[in-house]
Protein backbone atom coordinates (compact mmCIF):
# COMPACT_ATOMS: atom_id res chain seq x y z
CA UNK A 1 0.00 0.00 0.00
CA UNK A 2 2.29 2.63 -0.83
CA UNK A 3 1.81 6.31 -0.86
CA UNK A 4 -1.84 7.54 -0.73
CA UNK A 5 -3.05 3.77 -0.24
CA UNK A 6 -2.79 4.17 3.17
CA UNK A 7 -5.95 6.31 3.20
CA UNK A 8 -8.26 4.96 5.54
CA UNK A 9 -6.76 2.48 7.39
CA UNK A 10 -5.40 2.20 10.46
CA UNK A 11 -2.43 0.40 12.32
CA UNK A 12 -4.14 -2.13 15.08
CA UNK A 13 -1.40 -4.46 15.78
CA UNK A 14 2.38 -4.88 15.65
CA UNK A 15 3.95 -8.35 15.83
CA UNK A 16 6.93 -10.18 15.31
CA UNK A 17 7.17 -12.68 12.33
CA UNK A 18 11.04 -14.44 11.73
CA UNK A 19 13.37 -11.45 13.70
CA UNK A 20 11.42 -8.34 12.03
CA UNK A 21 8.21 -6.24 13.48
CA UNK A 22 5.26 -5.91 10.73
CA UNK A 23 1.97 -3.95 10.95
CA UNK A 24 -1.32 -5.46 10.85
CA UNK A 25 -3.67 -2.79 9.16
CA UNK A 26 -7.62 -2.34 9.67
CA UNK A 27 -9.69 -0.07 7.08
CA UNK A 28 -12.08 2.22 9.16
CA UNK A 29 -12.25 4.93 6.60
CA UNK A 30 -14.19 7.88 8.08
CA UNK A 31 -15.40 5.75 11.41
CA UNK A 32 -14.04 7.90 14.32
CA UNK A 33 -12.85 6.34 17.17
CA UNK A 34 -15.71 6.42 20.06
CA UNK A 35 -15.53 3.16 22.00
CA UNK A 36 -14.40 3.35 26.17
CA UNK A 37 -10.60 1.28 24.81
CA UNK A 38 -9.32 1.16 21.03
CA UNK A 39 -9.52 -2.92 21.18
CA UNK A 40 -13.51 -2.03 21.01
CA UNK A 41 -13.63 -0.07 17.97
CA UNK A 42 -11.00 -2.58 16.29
CA UNK A 43 -13.32 -5.57 17.34
CA UNK A 44 -16.23 -3.31 15.90
CA UNK A 45 -14.34 -2.67 12.46
CA UNK A 46 -13.28 -6.05 12.35
CA UNK A 47 -17.01 -6.93 11.94
CA UNK A 48 -17.34 -5.14 8.29
CA UNK A 49 -17.52 -7.38 5.63
CA UNK A 50 -14.73 -5.35 3.89
CA UNK A 51 -12.33 -6.45 6.74
CA UNK A 52 -13.29 -9.63 6.83
CA UNK A 53 -12.62 -10.36 3.29
CA UNK A 54 -9.21 -7.75 3.12
CA UNK A 55 -6.65 -7.45 5.14
CA UNK A 56 -2.65 -5.75 5.04
CA UNK A 57 0.26 -6.75 6.41
CA UNK A 58 3.19 -4.54 6.17
CA UNK A 59 7.01 -4.51 7.24
CA UNK A 60 6.67 -1.71 9.96
CA UNK A 61 9.21 -0.05 7.86
CA UNK A 62 6.00 1.09 6.02
CA UNK A 63 4.90 3.53 8.83
CA UNK A 64 7.71 6.03 7.82
CA UNK A 65 6.26 6.23 4.27
CA UNK A 66 2.98 6.78 5.35
CA UNK A 67 3.98 9.54 7.95
CA UNK A 68 6.37 11.10 4.88
CA UNK A 69 3.33 11.10 2.68
CA UNK A 70 0.77 12.49 5.19
CA UNK A 71 1.48 13.73 8.49
CA UNK A 72 -0.90 13.15 11.19
CA UNK A 73 -2.29 15.42 13.46
CA UNK A 74 0.96 16.43 16.20
CA UNK A 75 -0.46 14.57 19.58
CA UNK A 76 -1.87 17.60 21.57
CA UNK A 77 -1.39 15.93 24.71
CA UNK A 78 0.24 11.90 26.36
CA UNK A 79 -2.06 10.84 29.14
CA UNK A 80 -0.45 8.55 31.70
CA UNK A 81 -2.30 6.75 34.65
CA UNK A 82 -1.94 4.89 37.33
CA UNK A 83 -5.00 2.78 36.51
CA UNK A 84 -8.52 2.96 37.60
CA UNK A 85 -8.62 6.43 38.18
CA UNK A 86 -10.69 7.98 35.82
CA UNK A 87 -8.63 8.14 32.89
CA UNK A 88 -11.18 6.07 30.53
CA UNK A 89 -13.47 8.93 31.93
CA UNK A 90 -10.94 11.47 30.25
CA UNK A 91 -11.17 10.00 26.79
CA UNK A 92 -14.65 9.31 26.77
CA UNK A 93 -15.17 12.91 27.18
CA UNK A 94 -13.14 14.28 24.87
CA UNK A 95 -14.32 11.37 22.21
CA UNK A 96 -17.53 13.22 22.68
CA UNK A 97 -16.55 16.61 21.42
CA UNK A 98 -15.69 15.38 18.24
CA UNK A 99 -12.94 18.01 18.08
CA UNK A 100 -10.13 14.94 18.91
CA UNK A 101 -9.00 11.76 17.49
CA UNK A 102 -8.83 10.02 20.95
CA UNK A 103 -7.02 6.64 21.34
CA UNK A 104 -7.43 4.55 24.41
CA UNK A 105 -4.76 2.20 25.47
CA UNK A 106 -3.58 1.03 21.64
CA UNK A 107 -1.79 -2.49 22.00
CA UNK A 108 0.63 -1.82 19.67
CA UNK A 109 1.86 1.35 20.68
CA UNK A 110 2.64 -0.48 23.73
CA UNK A 111 4.26 -3.72 21.78
CA UNK A 112 6.35 -0.54 20.30
CA UNK A 113 7.94 0.98 23.60
CA UNK A 114 8.58 -2.40 25.00
CA UNK A 115 9.82 -4.18 21.94
CA UNK A 116 13.31 -4.40 23.52
CA UNK A 117 12.39 -6.93 25.67
CA UNK A 118 11.50 -9.13 22.48
CA UNK A 119 14.32 -7.92 20.64
CA UNK A 120 17.03 -6.70 23.75
CA UNK A 121 19.65 -5.71 20.58
CA UNK A 122 16.69 -2.90 19.51
CA UNK A 123 18.20 0.39 18.75
CA UNK A 124 16.22 3.38 20.64
CA UNK A 125 16.55 5.59 17.59
CA UNK A 126 14.56 2.76 15.99
CA UNK A 127 11.84 2.36 18.35
CA UNK A 128 11.81 6.52 18.21
CA UNK A 129 11.04 6.23 14.42
CA UNK A 130 8.52 3.20 14.97
CA UNK A 131 6.37 5.42 17.87
CA UNK A 132 6.44 8.30 15.55
CA UNK A 133 5.31 6.63 12.50
CA UNK A 134 2.71 4.72 14.27
CA UNK A 135 1.34 8.17 16.33
CA UNK A 136 1.18 9.62 13.01
CA UNK A 137 -0.56 7.14 11.12
CA UNK A 138 -3.05 7.15 14.55
CA UNK A 139 -3.46 10.64 14.13
CA UNK A 140 -4.81 11.07 10.36
CA UNK A 141 -7.54 13.58 10.85
CA UNK A 142 -10.49 11.60 9.44
CA UNK A 143 -13.16 14.06 10.60
CA UNK A 144 -12.29 17.40 10.56
CA UNK A 145 -10.37 16.94 14.11
CA UNK A 146 -7.91 19.38 15.24
CA UNK A 147 -6.94 17.90 18.60
CA UNK A 148 -5.15 14.43 19.26
CA UNK A 149 -4.68 12.59 22.72
CA UNK A 150 -3.64 8.88 23.08
CA UNK A 151 -4.02 7.61 26.22
CA UNK A 152 -1.61 5.03 27.10
CA UNK A 153 -1.72 1.84 29.48
CA UNK A 154 -0.76 2.05 32.74
CA UNK A 155 2.55 0.35 33.30
CA UNK A 156 4.05 2.31 29.97
CA UNK A 157 4.83 4.87 32.79
CA UNK A 158 7.84 3.10 33.11
CA UNK A 159 8.82 3.71 28.96
CA UNK A 160 8.29 7.46 29.68
CA UNK A 161 11.95 8.35 28.22
CA UNK A 162 11.30 7.12 24.83
CA UNK A 163 8.16 8.87 24.62
CA UNK A 164 9.72 12.11 25.42
CA UNK A 165 12.49 10.97 23.20
CA UNK A 166 10.01 10.84 20.10
CA UNK A 167 7.39 13.70 21.29
CA UNK A 168 9.80 16.16 23.68
CA UNK A 169 7.91 19.44 23.00
CA UNK A 170 3.93 17.41 23.71
CA UNK A 171 2.56 18.11 27.43
CA UNK A 172 1.83 15.02 29.06
CA UNK A 173 -0.70 14.43 32.12
CA UNK A 174 -0.01 11.44 35.14
CA UNK A 175 -3.37 10.88 36.43
CA UNK A 176 -4.08 9.32 39.81
CA UNK A 177 -5.88 8.74 43.00
CA UNK A 178 -5.01 7.57 46.70
CA UNK A 179 -3.60 4.03 46.60
CA UNK A 180 -5.58 1.75 48.31
CA UNK A 181 -8.64 3.14 46.36
CA UNK A 182 -6.48 1.07 42.98
CA UNK A 183 -5.76 -1.34 45.07
CA UNK A 184 -9.21 -2.46 46.54
CA UNK A 185 -10.19 -2.01 42.72
CA UNK A 186 -7.58 -4.34 41.61
CA UNK A 187 -7.77 -7.25 44.45
CA UNK A 188 -12.12 -7.32 42.91
CA UNK A 189 -10.80 -7.78 39.76
CA UNK A 190 -7.24 -7.50 38.72
CA UNK A 191 -5.83 -6.11 35.61
CA UNK A 192 -2.92 -8.84 33.66
CA UNK A 193 -0.27 -6.32 35.12
CA UNK A 194 -1.21 -7.24 38.67
CA UNK A 195 -0.73 -10.85 37.90
CA UNK A 196 2.88 -11.71 38.10
CA UNK A 197 4.97 -12.78 34.70
CA UNK A 198 1.87 -11.94 32.58
CA UNK A 199 2.99 -8.37 31.26
CA UNK A 200 4.29 -4.79 32.63
CA UNK A 201 6.14 -4.00 35.02
CA UNK A 202 6.24 -7.36 36.11
CA UNK A 203 8.60 -8.08 33.68
CA UNK A 204 11.26 -6.02 35.31
CA UNK A 205 10.44 -5.06 38.38
CA UNK A 206 10.78 -7.81 40.80
CA UNK A 207 12.15 -11.25 39.89
CA UNK A 208 10.03 -13.57 38.37
CA UNK A 209 10.26 -16.00 41.41
CA UNK A 210 10.34 -13.29 43.80
CA UNK A 211 6.63 -11.58 42.50
CA UNK A 212 5.06 -15.27 42.21
CA UNK A 213 5.88 -15.72 45.69
CA UNK A 214 4.12 -12.67 46.87
CA UNK A 215 1.13 -12.38 48.67
CA UNK A 216 -1.73 -10.74 45.98
CA UNK A 217 -1.40 -7.65 48.05
CA UNK A 218 1.66 -7.05 48.89
CA UNK A 219 2.33 -7.41 44.85
CA UNK A 220 -0.03 -5.04 43.85
CA UNK A 221 1.19 -2.27 46.84
CA UNK A 222 4.72 -2.18 45.56
CA UNK A 223 3.75 -2.13 41.96
CA UNK A 224 1.47 0.55 42.47
CA UNK A 225 4.43 2.31 44.87
CA UNK A 226 6.82 1.47 41.57
CA UNK A 227 4.23 3.35 39.20
CA UNK A 228 3.14 6.34 41.44
CA UNK A 229 7.32 6.85 41.89
CA UNK A 230 7.93 6.72 38.24
CA UNK A 231 4.80 9.28 37.82
CA UNK A 232 6.22 11.69 40.09
CA UNK A 233 9.73 11.61 38.96
CA UNK A 234 8.55 12.23 35.34
CA UNK A 235 6.19 15.25 37.01
CA UNK A 236 9.40 16.52 38.44
CA UNK A 237 11.88 16.11 36.02
CA UNK A 238 10.25 15.83 32.44
CA UNK A 239 7.53 18.47 32.57
CA UNK A 240 4.48 16.00 33.91
CA UNK A 241 1.34 17.64 35.10
CA UNK A 242 0.09 15.73 37.95
CA UNK A 243 -4.23 15.25 37.83
CA UNK A 244 -5.68 13.79 40.72
CA UNK A 245 -8.96 11.54 40.20
CA UNK A 246 -10.59 13.88 42.20
CA UNK A 247 -10.51 16.67 39.81
CA UNK A 248 -12.69 14.99 37.61
CA UNK A 249 -14.56 16.04 35.75
CA UNK A 250 -14.19 19.68 36.21
CA UNK A 251 -10.51 19.77 35.72
CA UNK A 252 -11.04 19.01 31.80
CA UNK A 253 -13.31 22.26 31.24
CA UNK A 254 -10.78 24.38 33.84
CA UNK A 255 -7.13 23.81 34.67
CA UNK A 256 -6.56 21.19 32.07
CA UNK A 257 -8.79 22.55 29.16
CA UNK A 258 -6.11 24.45 27.26
CA UNK A 259 -3.26 22.22 27.80
CA UNK A 260 -5.90 18.81 26.12
CA UNK A 261 -6.88 21.57 23.63
CA UNK A 262 -10.69 21.99 24.48
CA UNK A 263 -12.48 25.26 23.22
CA UNK A 264 -14.31 27.37 25.81
CA UNK A 265 -18.01 27.95 25.11
CA UNK A 266 -20.93 26.43 27.05
CA UNK A 267 -21.74 24.23 24.39
CA UNK A 268 -18.11 22.48 24.35
CA UNK A 269 -18.68 22.23 28.42
CA UNK A 270 -22.58 20.99 27.95
CA UNK A 271 -21.04 18.02 25.85
CA UNK A 272 -18.47 17.25 28.46
CA UNK A 273 -20.89 17.53 31.21
CA UNK A 274 -23.28 15.10 29.65
CA UNK A 275 -20.08 12.61 28.66
CA UNK A 276 -19.11 12.65 32.30
CA UNK A 277 -22.61 11.28 33.33
CA UNK A 278 -22.48 7.91 32.42
CA UNK A 279 -19.95 5.09 33.15
CA UNK A 280 -16.97 5.52 31.41
CA UNK A 281 -16.57 2.18 30.72
CA UNK A 282 -19.86 0.73 30.42
CA UNK A 283 -21.59 4.12 28.79
CA UNK A 284 -25.28 2.42 29.03
CA UNK A 285 -24.82 3.14 32.58
CA UNK A 286 -25.17 6.25 34.86
CA UNK A 287 -22.13 6.91 36.87
CA UNK A 288 -22.16 5.76 40.81
CA UNK A 289 -19.15 7.05 42.59
CA UNK A 290 -17.54 4.40 44.61
CA UNK A 291 -14.50 5.70 46.38
CA UNK A 292 -16.37 5.58 49.99
CA UNK A 293 -16.58 1.78 49.41
CA UNK A 294 -13.14 1.66 47.81
CA UNK A 295 -11.80 2.62 51.28
CA UNK A 296 -13.44 0.70 53.11
CA UNK A 297 -10.15 -2.13 52.86
CA UNK A 298 -8.74 -4.11 55.91
CA UNK A 299 -5.89 -2.78 57.82
CA UNK A 300 -3.65 -5.40 56.42
CA UNK A 301 -3.98 -3.73 52.69
CA UNK A 302 -3.54 0.18 54.54
CA UNK A 303 -0.16 -0.89 56.07
CA UNK A 304 0.79 -2.30 52.65
CA UNK A 305 0.11 0.59 50.82
CA UNK A 306 1.21 2.99 52.91
CA UNK A 307 4.40 0.88 52.93
CA UNK A 308 4.74 0.77 49.76
CA UNK A 309 3.43 3.27 47.98
CA UNK A 310 2.30 6.24 50.82
CA UNK A 311 5.25 8.02 49.75
CA UNK A 312 5.25 8.39 46.18
CA UNK A 313 1.45 9.41 46.56
CA UNK A 314 2.00 11.98 49.39
CA UNK A 315 4.96 13.01 47.03
CA UNK A 316 3.08 13.42 44.01
CA UNK A 317 0.06 15.36 46.30
CA UNK A 318 2.44 18.07 47.61
CA UNK A 319 3.65 18.59 43.89
CA UNK A 320 0.00 19.16 42.03
CA UNK A 321 -0.55 21.18 44.95
CA UNK A 322 2.34 23.20 44.64
CA UNK A 323 1.36 23.72 40.94
CA UNK A 324 -2.03 24.77 40.53
CA UNK A 325 -1.60 26.62 37.40
CA UNK A 326 -1.25 23.49 35.91
CA UNK A 327 1.22 25.12 33.00
CA UNK A 328 2.95 22.39 31.18
CA UNK A 329 7.07 23.09 32.09
CA UNK A 330 8.64 20.81 29.17
CA UNK A 331 12.17 21.53 30.49
CA UNK A 332 12.55 20.24 34.18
Amino acid sequence: MPGAGFKGWIPIRVFWREGRAWVDWCHFGAERFSEPFFRDDVAIALRQPFNQAFRHETPIEALREWREASPGLQPTAFLFHASRCGSTLVAQMLAALGTHVVISEPPMVDAVLRAHYLAPGLDEDTQVEWLRGLVSALGQPRNGETGFVIKLDAWNVFELGLVRKAFPDTPWIYLYRDPLEIAVSQLRQRGAYMIPGVLGPALNLFDIREATEMPAQEFIARVLGRMLEAGHEGCANAGGLALHYDELPQALWTTFREVLGIRDDDATREVLQRAARWDAKNPRLEFAADMQRKREADPALRSLIDQWAGDAYRALEARRLAHPSRTPCLEP
